[in-house]
């Protein structure tokens, strides 16, 4: 008799044990007598990782005490009714509103991708606005016209452009660095600019100050080259970028044109 009540007995852990294990086996841990999915650690995971902050396996008991600490937070919160004011219920309606959103953009990027046709077909458009000359030139900009053409006598009689324009320029950008412009193609300049610009010749300064909306400058032109292009490969991520953007844009206008607002 004793023998088979000891059999029952060990035959009941064991089925609760296989009934019970799967469902335990599910549950991160028990927080106050709730449960709490192992799915959640999933969940933050995921969500890390579409926030560009991939968990790596020797993260994951970090996550996990995360997860727990979340339970523990939301549980106290509740506790103190904090789930039931007007100021939580409005926060959870603009977070739903903007999951929907972000869950829409990611939708319809997967259904209208950027292709490797649009992508060449922009590069070869900013290829063909961009191909020409470059200018490397430097300037000084001063305010008033007399100040320009004192600067202009002073470096007819030997004065080191670069000094004056650290000095006396009034672009604080260019000036630190003795005027010096880089390298740009004359459409990134104001047409005043430009037309005197292309002009110079090498190694020369414009003896007549140029007048534009800005001031007065004083423009030396020290190189020019063939325009230096970035190959596609180096561009495409901002390209695709872009016309990712440009895609969403126009989506959002067909929206609001099919939309009856009152």
């Amino acid at each position: 008799m004793m023998k088979k009540q000891i059999f029952s007995t060990l035959a009941a852990a064991t089925l609760l044990t296989v009934l019970t294990g799967p469902v335990a086996a599910q549950n991160l841990a028990i927080v106050n007598g709730k449960p709490v999915p192992l799915a959640r650690v999933d969940a933050l995971k995921e969500q890390l990782s579409r926030a560009g902050r991939p968990v790596s396996p020797e993260m994951m008991d970090e996550l996990k005490k995360a997860v727990i600490d979340r339970e523990l937070f939301m549980q106290e919160a509740s506790k103190l009714g904090l789930d039931a004011t007007d100021e939580f219920k409005s926060q959870m309606e603009f977070t739903r509103e903007a999951i929907l959103i972000r869950e829409l953009i990611s939708n319809y990027q997967k259904t209208n991708p950027v292709t490797d046709a649009e992508i060449q077909a922009e590069y070869d458009k900013f290829s063909a606005a961009n191909s020409g000359k470059e200018y490397h030139a430097r300037h000084i900009l001063v305010e008033k016209e007399e100040q320009a053409k004192a600067i202009v006598a002073s470096l007819k009689k030997g004065a080191k452009f670069e000094d004056i324009a650290k000095k006396q320029s009034k672009d604080p950008g260019s000036g630190a660095n003795g005027g010096d412009l880089g390298w740009a193609a004359p459409g990134n300049y104001v047409k005043e600019f430009s037309e005197a610009m292309t002009k110079l010749a090498k190694g020369k300064f414009t003896e007549t100050p140029v007048k534009t909306q800005f001031g007065y400058h004083i423009i030396r032109l020290d190189d020019v080259r063939n325009a230096q292009l970035p190959k596609l490969e180096d561009v495409k991520p901002q390209i695709s970028q872009q016309l990712g953007q440009q895609k969403l844009m126009k989506y959002q206008e067909e929206l609001r044109a099919k939309a009856k607002i009152e």
